[in-house]
């Protein structure tokens, strides 16, 4: 269905179609409708490069900032000691041996596409019942709180890990047949013998890096003003939340970050990825990677304390806060339009929130009050067994997950070369995303599933313009 085109032949029908169900004013794009990120969208790169350019309306005193952290994103670190100082430290064991290695391009991850090719921009997420000692999950005892298949020269790596799919059938309202994909999480080779019995597993992949700076000053009463956890409207959409401890302030913090929202900050989130997919500690994660049993990890040289110092997360941090989202194309396509409406008709927007207006940033004062259309409300939604990982993080429910925005998503293919869809990459493309949603959102899915083929398609031509 993504790759399905509209012929010339039917555009005058869809038009005609589109205008009935919602009335001739509607067909035209709104105003400001092709800048999801206001001022900051990026409205000259496209192609492979549609996620990776600075925000449009950055000052030329920022961008020698945004560079250097470029350089430490998407550059690999090597293993301790080395002669390049500022960038040794890798491991013992980890994910990547860069930031670009998962988010390749600024873009999205994706699941294995053959049951030997190694989980490369994707990561699987350990605890055992219980929290951790700031309310979070509790580590499992001989892995950690991720598995980490790959290792630096003499030390063991935690194993393999693959993922088995099962076949999910299903229809469509007008008899057109359909098959979903259900992963499980699968442990080849475990080498510090089996985990714990009651072990919870999530597997993920790497989300898109464009517009989170936008969405870290998004002044948190706005996001606070959409919860509705007991339902009091009745519209069976009951957002909430998700308070997580913030380090730096040591105090609990709403989570913006992170596909259950459990970082509240892109300065957490960045040092937090440091540490558990690349294996690189800073002053907020001083620890490596190295549970009780994996002797030959506690004991591997270190590349510094911490091998991140404050100066290297800092850039970091500032160069995923100035990455733009890139415009929307096609805005008035006809198809488009009635997508649009269709869209706000099955009840999308009670969570991919349309409009937003970003706070006062005081790191980057190029995001302050931009109207913005990032496609959520950074709130947990439960979406039903089907997408459940049974895995809790601070307040989040193991069915629960934030809301993803959607902005950007119809250049994934043009950067990344693929289509998968939802936190584990199990959607592959727009349509199969909207079928695995359930709970909060099955009522949002069974329009969609009942629709008229044509209004399929035109509401996932309205995905691809985003």
């Amino acid at each position: 269905l993504a790759g399905r085109m509209m012929t010339p032949r039917a555009l005058p029908l869809l038009v005609a179609l589109a205008t009935s169900l919602v009335g001739c004013d509607a067909l035209a794009p709104e105003p400001g409708e092709e800048l999801p990120g206001g001022a900051t969208t990026n409205i000259t790169v496209g192609g492979s490069r549609a996620y990776s350019e600075p925000l449009a309306n950055l000052d030329p005193a920022h961008r020698a900032s945004f560079f250097a952290g470029n350089s430490f994103f998407t550059q690999s670190w090597v293993t301790a000691p080395a002669s390049t100082m500022t960038r040794d430290g890798l491991g013992p064991t980890f994910n990547s041996s860069a930031c670009a290695g998962c988010h390749v391009r600024d873009g999205r991850g994706r699941p294995p596409e053959t049951a030997d090719e190694p989980m490369l921009t994707m990561l699987v997420r350990l605890s055992v019942p219980g929290e951790g000692a700031d309310g979070g999950p509790l580590p499992e005892p001989n892995y950690g709180g991720q598995f980490q298949p790959f290792s630096v020269l003499g030390v063991a790596s935690e194993g393999n890990v693959v993922l088995a799919y099962e076949d999910v059938p299903g229809a469509y309202g007008d008899g057109e047949a359909y098959t979903l994909r259900r992963p499980r999480v699968v442990f080849e080779t475990l080498h510090f013998g089996p985990m714990a019995a009651d072990v919870m597993t999530s597997a993920r992949v790497a989300p898109g890096m464009a517009g989170l700076g936008l969405l870290e000053v998004v002044p948190e009463a706005d996001i606070l003003a959409h919860e509705d956890p007991d339902d009091a409207d009745g519209d069976g959409i009951s957002g909430r939340a998700n308070w997580v401890w913030d380090m730096e302030a040591g105090a609990l913090r709403l989570g913006r970050f992170g596909w259950k929202a459990g970082q509240p900050s892109l300065l957490l989130q960045t040092a937090g990825a440091f540490n558990g997919d690349i294996g690189i500690t800073t002053m907020f994660f001083p620890d490596q990677n190295c549970p009780a049993p994996q002797v030959d990890c506690a004991s591997a040289l270190t590349g510094g304390e911490p091998e991140a110092p404050e100066d290297i997360l800092g850039h970091v941090v500032r160069y995923a806060r100035a990455l733009a989202i890139p415009v929307r194309l096609n805005v008035s396509d006809a198809q488009v339009l009635a997508g649009r409406e269709l869209f706000r008709d099955a009840g999308c927007t009670g969570c991919h929130t349309e409009r937003m207006t970003s706070g006062v940033s005081t790191e980057l004062p190029e995001l302050s009050r931009q109207p913005i259309r990032p496609f959520t409300d950074l709130l947990l939604h439960d979406m039903g067994e089907g997408l459940a990982d049974g895995r809790p993080e601070f307040e989040a429910s193991g069915n629960e997950w934030r809301t993803p925005p959607l902005w950007g998503v119809g250049r994934i293919d043009d950067v990344n070369d693929h289509t998968y869809l939802l936190h584990d990459g199990r959607a592959r493309g727009f349509a199969e995303a909207i079928l695995w949603h359930g709970g909060e959102a099955a009522a949002a899915r069974e329009r969609f599933r009942t629709m008229p083929r044509a209004d399929r398609d035109a509401l996932i031509r309205f995905l691809e313009s985003l």
